[in-house]
């Protein structure tokens, strides 16, 4: 079941993966000022992929990537990803290592929180979700292009955050990924944060943890404001900046 995609360019494969409620749209505005093959998938059952009937757990979008890298024959790649793309993009790195060029996050979940390390205000409302509730508040104010997504795997995205050591399995996942991310120091990354905003997930603490356990890794803070949806809210700068470094790895 192949996953549907936008692409641009030629050359050494970049590849952006989108994250919970959006999807490959979400990076419009940042694809044309990138250098290469550039490739945005649409994950599993979320914008114009197919919606098969699944979990749609971490596992099973992380089994369709697998799906999707193999069937394009992709070596070499350079990963950018948010939110949950950020998690899928680090856990296939840390699988397929001798086919990564280097990774790129922001606003990403990349590491297991407690519910004191998560913001307030989104805190509240996860609790809700994981203990049975509807998405309610949970989707912002997005574009409505993100609509052709159907409800099953944003809910299951917002239940499996890694909060207060649940679920489990999803939390062994990212553990796992931390690992080679610690110890990946021939891989370069990138974190590019900016100025809070209300919804900003990654918050000063959580970037300066990164910066203590990912090695290799260089942190870029904009002083733009935006919240959580980064490429949506500062795509020039994002854009800019992702250009910059690419431009500077090693051949």
């Amino acid at each position: 079941m192949t996953l549907a995609h936008r692409s641009s360019g030629s050359g050494a494969p970049v590849v952006l993966l989108h994250g919970n409620p959006t999807s490959s749209y979400l990076w419009r505005n940042v694809m044309p000022s990138l250098p290469g093959r550039v490739l945005a998938p649409d994950l599993i059952g979320m914008g114009e992929s197919p919606r098969p009937d699944i979990a749609y757990t971490f596992e099973d979008h992380a089994r369709y990537l697998d799906e999707w890298f193999d069937s394009l024959s992709l070596t070499d790649v350079v990963l950018v990803g948010h939110d949950w793309g950020g998690a899928l993009a680090a856990d296939w790195a840390s699988r397929h290592p001798a086919r990564v060029r280097a990774l790129a996050f922001t606003e990403a979940v990349v590491k297991p929180m407690t519910w004191e390390e998560f913001p307030p205000a989104g805190a509240e409302v996860f609790r809700a979700i994981k203990d049975g509730g509807s998405l309610g508040g949970f989707l912002p104010g997005l574009p409505p292009e993100y609509a052709t997504t159907f409800e099953r795997p944003l809910l299951q995205w917002a239940r499996s955050m890694p909060l207060g050591g649940s679920p489990a399995s999803v939390v062994a996942r990212i553990e796992a990924f931390d690992r080679w991310l610690g110890s990946s120091a021939e891989v370069p990354k990138l974190l590019v944060t900016f100025e809070p905003g209300f919804d900003t997930m990654l918050t000063p603490s959580m970037v300066e943890w990164c910066e203590r356990n990912f090695a290799s890794l260089e942190v870029v803070r904009r002083p733009e404001k935006a919240g959580h949806h980064t490429p949506e809210e500062q795509p020039e700068a994002l854009a800019s900046t992702l250009a910059t470094w690419l431009a500077g790895l090693p051949s």
